[in-house]
């Protein structure tokens, strides 16, 4: 492997000369650089880049901690950001925790030793302490989905609240009033929104709240076709399902389809964050749209902000979410 040395011989110049050019650490001409790049193109010299960045403490490189790459949102939402940190010079090492606590605390302490200049995290869950662990990171970090109050945190997420009600009402106007829900695990953030959003809803507009309408899942397809049956099996069960996120919905149209129910002719459907294979069930899963090329995008800006500035101000943004209506909520009924 050629060497600065080398390469500082055969164009004629210095290795100190060598290395202001492909660190851009001082002015060279530009006959001076093109000098210097040819001759690295004709001993094959390749700049060590673990070197330059030691040397620098710049290392271009962005860690992205996620509780389940199994899930489309999840796998989604890291494609947005990598597509955007690519094209702004980053690279991304992307971590998965697979809802496991430990080793979310060790995927942070790995990318810190690794020496990337930033972290972006979606959290397994709400523990306190995994925030404030967060905190006393010498790096700067952007939470993504996941809020915890009273932290000083970088936040990107969406109205989860907002998706709630917007899934919820649309049902009430097609007709329905036994709607219910299935939520995700009672600890996570967007999943309690959601919720909220649901009851807030059915209040509003005078319908009174059963406990019984109201089935826990975990964001899984298993968990919401167990939770369909379940209520699909009342004494008078629902006319309308909303499913907090599109896996559970695709359970939900599973177990309809078990019981020998038609989505929607016996049982409208709305599910949460718009994946890719939303539109291709059968139906095609009316659902509530996250902006997730924006979160990306977002998201990518704040940690470079916070990467040039460390004491820049702290962000904390929530971007609207928007109803998508396809077959699967059906048309107005009389109930």
């Amino acid at each position: 492997m050629a060497t600065i040395k080398e390469v500082a011989a055969l164009a004629g110049v210095s290795s100190a000369t060598v290395s202001h050019v492909i660190n851009g650490t001082r002015y060279v001409s530009d006959g001076v650089r093109e000098q210097v790049l040819n001759a690295m193109n004709s001993v094959d010299y390749r700049p060590n880049a673990l070197a330059r960045s030691l040397r620098s403490g710049i290392t271009h490189t962005l860690g992205l901690i996620i509780p389940d790459s199994a899930n489309p949102f999840f796998a989604e939402l890291g494609h947005c950001i990598e597509n955007a940190a690519f094209k702004a010079g980053y690279s991304v090492i992307l971590c998965n925790t697979e809802n496991d606590l430990n080793k979310e605390l060790l995927y942070m302490d790995v990318l810190t030793k690794k020496l990337v200049d930033g972290m972006i995290f979606v959290a397994t869950g709400e523990n306190a302490d995994t925030f404030k662990n967060l905190l006393e990171l010498d790096i700067p970090v952007v939470v993504m989905d996941r809020n915890f109050d009273g932290l000083d945190l970088e936040v990107v997420s969406s109205n989860n609240h907002q998706g709630g009600l917007l899934a919820t009402n649309h049902l009430i106007s097609l007709g329905h009033k036994r709607i219910a829900c299935v939520s995700g695990p009672s600890k996570i953030n967007p999943s309690s929104k959601r919720l909220d959003g649901y009851i807030e809803a059915l209040n509003t507009n005078g319908i009174k709240v059963d406990p019984r309408w109201i089935v826990q899942g975990d964001f899984h397809p298993e968990s919401g076709y167990i939770a369909a049956r379940k209520l699909l099996s009342l004494p008078e069960p629902p006319t309308a399902i909303f499913a907090c996120n599109d896996l559970m919905a695709m359970g939900v149209i599973k177990a309809a389809k078990t019981l020998g129910l038609r989505v929607p002719e016996d049982l409208a459907l709305v599910g949460y964050d718009d994946i890719e294979l939303a539109s291709y069930t059968n139906p095609p899963l009316s659902t509530i749209k996250q902006p997730k090329v924006e979160m990306g995008l977002r998201t990518l800006q704040i940690i470079l902000e916070r990467i040039k500035d460390k004491k820049s101000a702290l962000q904390k943004i929530e971007l609207p979410v928007t109803l998508i209506v396809r077959d699967s909520c059906g048309a107005k009924i009389d109930v």
